[in-house]
């Protein structure tokens, strides 16, 4: 996986002011976010009965409204506290990384997961956040993973490490947990992440000088450097021996041939 590092101007002191605002933006509407679960459960308390009607009932047409009401909507204090926190922190690390991609999928998340539980979840009442946590768990998780840069990447990894066990959250484990919707809101998340991976602008990488390459304006034709040149205009290394005659036999010597021995010189006797 390649990842470059940070251009020069993505220090800039005018860049770090923007990254800064930008953070406090992102945690500023998250904890208003977070808020407004808090305020309808102050709701609730003022009003002295649970907004029950706000559940969303599978299959029922009364309960198509809890596609709308159902994530606002809290079985206890406890349970409220459990969604407020990641919910809060999954927010403010998606409108910092990718807010224009977190602004389009917060409502998709809301409304396909809650679609799919009114479609295939079981008949009781399902309320709470939790569908909404794990929708952006994995839609965090997943573009970071496909758009691979690092600022993206760094809050996969720590969204992963915080609460990846949110990935087994479509197991059903307790009767009161609603399973389809943890398991609809990882579905609706990946749909997001994949939908919306490239709204945001990519962060300015470092480039290299040798991944420039010099403009040398027009080149006229045979001035290429890069081009060969044409056969006609190639000199041979050896052209062949310069003769107008052809069909020349060359003679080569024959086999060597020994001369014959010398005679013995005739034997002299002694009388």
């Amino acid at each position: 996986m390649d990842i470059r590092p940070l251009a020069d101007e993505a220090f800039a002191p005018a860049a770090l002011k923007r990254d800064r605002r930008r953070l406090e933006t992102a945690i500023i509407l998250a904890a208003v976010a977070v808020a407004s679960l808090w305020l309808v459960a102050a709701f609730e308390w003022l009003a002295g009965t649970p907004f029950r009607a706000l559940g969303l009932a599978p299959r029922e047409w009364s309960g198509l409204l809890g596609i709308l009401g159902a994530p606002l909507v809290h079985g206890s204090v406890e349970h409220l506290i459990s969604n407020s926190v990641p919910s809060f922190v999954l927010l403010a690390l998606g409108l910092y990384a990718v807010p224009r991609a977190t602004w389009r999928a917060m409502p998709l998340i809301w409304l396909l997961s809650g679609a799919i539980v009114w479609l295939f979840g079981r008949e009781s009442l399902h309320i709470g956040a939790s569908g909404l946590t794990h929708g952006l768990m994995s839609f965090l998780f997943l573009i970071g993973i496909l758009r691979r840069d690092r600022r993206t990447l760094v809050i996969a990894l720590v969204v992963f490490f915080l609460y990846g066990s949110m990935l087994y959250g479509f197991l059903p484990r307790e009767a009161q947990v609603s399973f389809e919707y943890h398991g609809a809101g990882l579905l609706a998340g990946f749909i997001a992440a994949l939908a919306f991976r490239k709204l945001d602008p990519p962060l300015p990488q470092k480039r290299y000088s040798w991944e420039d390459e010099p403009d040398l304006g027009p080149v006229a034709e045979g001035d290429d450097p890069l081009e060969p040149p044409r056969p006609a205009e190639v000199t041979p290394i050896w052209d062949g021996p310069r003769t107008t005659r052809y069909g020349v036999v060359l003679k080569f010597p024959g086999p060597a041939t020994r001369p014959p021995p010398p005679e013995d010189p005739p034997q002299r006797t002694l009388h």
